[in-house]
């Protein structure tokens, strides 16, 4: 899972930091155990000093080795039985003086091998879900926080179903989505009016796709139009634009509600159409039916938005009026 260059540095830091500690902690320990029995740093000394005399031996190839090597070898064996007797007669805790890395699979360097090993990919996990915390409108957007009675009951004939009703499938499908992604799904384009729901929806995903260790960048038009920007008048580095094309999910709010120029739909375009492309997953909300979409962007964009994304229509009443409506009786009720 590609996590974005701000995740995956800070994730580094971060091993970086508890590495530092661990040798910190090591040689802090190693110090007051010498001052406490000063027999421990000889010992020490006299067992490096062994195997260095079993490499020499070994590089020289003279002669045969295995009757000076045996010696050696029974010298350590009585240095480090010594070295033991001395902790415990220390009463040292266990593991007092333990060199070992923070991670024996990669010894500390968060790659077994070319690949990333599960303690920098754990960290990474913590740091994607800061990122996000950071990010999301409220923290409080989890799929059980979803409040289907702010959406009215009435049948819409002309949809043939109700707000509440359709509302109950878009909740079914969004929590079937993030429960189960995986990169390269079908983007999903949240179209329906103000207040309805789209933000949070969009969030939950955002969330639960973190949580289940998938890079996710979360940013309003606003924010990503500008990004764009302060690279094009060079206030900014080309690469970060790179989270946004690379991330295995991109969620893309309030599209719509910028300050639309030629750049801004140039900029839309690039990042809808590569990301198609390399078949990452965008979700993208928007106040704009089908027509305004066209009429604003053109219709190479549209034509991908309405062709290429599964349409998610919300419907009902302004549930951020609603909710406060609701908050407001409920104080007064106190009062």
């Amino acid at each position: 899972m590609a996590y974005t260059n701000t995740v995956l540095n800070r994730a580094k830091a971060r091993l970086r930091q508890e590495n530092e500690r661990k040798r910190s902690e090591y040689e802090d320990h190693l110090a007051k155990a010498y001052s406490l029995r000063p027999r421990l740093r000889e010992i020490d000394r006299a067992l490096r000093d062994s195997a260095a005399q079993v490499a020499a031996l070994i590089f020289r190839h003279e002669g045969d080795p295995a009757a000076e090597i045996a010696r050696l070898r029974a010298e350590n064996e009585a240095l480090q039985a010594e070295r033991q007797w001395i902790l415990d007669e220390a009463e040292l805790p266990d593991g007092y003086l333990d060199d070992s890395p923070v991670c024996s699979l990669c010894g500390g360097t968060g790659y077994a091998g070319s690949k990333m090993c599960e303690c920098l990919r754990e960290l990474c996990r913590q740091e994607q879900k800061r990122e996000l915390a950071s990010l999301l409108p409220t923290g409080k957007e989890r799929f059980e926080n979803f409040s289907l009675e702010l959406y009215p009951e009435r049948f819409y004939p002309e949809l043939g179903t109700s707000a509440r009703t359709l509302m109950q499938k878009n909740l079914n499908y969004c929590k079937k989505y993030a429960y189960e992604f995986q990169p390269g799904v079908k983007s999903l384009l949240f179209s329906g009016a103000t207040g309805l729901g789209k933000t949070f929806l969009s969030a939950c995903i955002a969330r639960q796709a973190a949580e289940s260790g998938h890079s996710v960048v979360y940013a309003t038009a606003g924010k990503l139009f500008s990004s764009f920007e302060a690279v094009k008048f060079e206030r900014a580095e080309p690469d970060s634009l790179r989270d946004y094309r690379d991330c295995d999910l991109l969620i893309i709010d309030d599209l719509g509600t910028e300050m639309t120029t030629q750049f801004v739909t140039a900029a839309l375009y690039e990042i809808v159409n590569s990301r198609l492309l390399d078949r990452k997953a965008t979700v993208i909300s928007t106040n704009l039916n089908e027509q305004d979409l066209e009429a604003r962007y053109g219709g190479q964009i549209a034509s991908r938005l309405l062709g290429s994304y599964r349409v998610v229509y919300f419907l009902g009443d302004d549930i951020r009026r609603l909710r406060k409506i609701k908050q407001d009786k409920e104080r007064s009720m106190r009062i």
